[in-house]
């Protein structure tokens, strides 16, 4: 499994539990039950392969932390959607906005501009041509404003295996 398809399953979960507020860690720990996982997989193809153990705990780490940062990167996107209210933007869009923030201010180990890229490939399969532009405009703005330098600036030749 790609770290791309890891961060698809992360942001799904994060909107399932925006859309209905839970404990991630339960919901996590039934979502990649074997028996669960698998009737997934007769459902989708983004779950055709399980995650291993890295890549579950790269899911975990963003679902979780979005999930305890919610308020706060709601506040981001409020505070860096230039033209848009809040309520405009889609829950998809939100939740693919919240992940690559989550990822710009919380993991090192990720350059931005990888989660940016991602955010928007990402955004390319749900969301519609202008939305996809407010995204790139937003991340790229909250980017340069509130990362503050820690990060390489590019993406590692291994970056994409989780």
């Amino acid at each position: 499994m790609t770290r791309t398809i890891a961060r698809e399953i992360a942001v799904r979960l994060c909107f399932c539990v925006s859309e209905n507020p839970t404990d991630p860690s339960e919901m996590l720990f039934n979502v990649f039950k074997e028996e669960y996982y698998s009737t997934l997989k007769t459902e989708d193809k983004l779950y055709t392969e399980s995650p291993d153990e890295k890549q579950l705990e790269y899911i975990t780490r963003l679902v979780t932390g979005v999930f305890e940062h919610s308020a706060e990167l709601d506040g981001y996107i409020d505070k860096y959607a230039v033209g848009w209210r809040f309520g405009r933007i889609s829950r998809t869009a939100v939740a693919i906005l919240k992940t690559a923030m989550y990822e710009v201010l919380y993991m090192p180990d990720i350059p931005d501009r990888a989660a940016i890229n991602e955010a928007v490939k990402l955004a390319k399969r749900y969301e519609p041509p202008e939305t996809v532009l407010f995204i790139n405009g937003l991340l790229g703005g909250f980017a340069r404003a509130e990362d503050k330098g820690n990060k390489p600036a590019t993406k590692p030749a291994n970056a994409e295996t989780v």
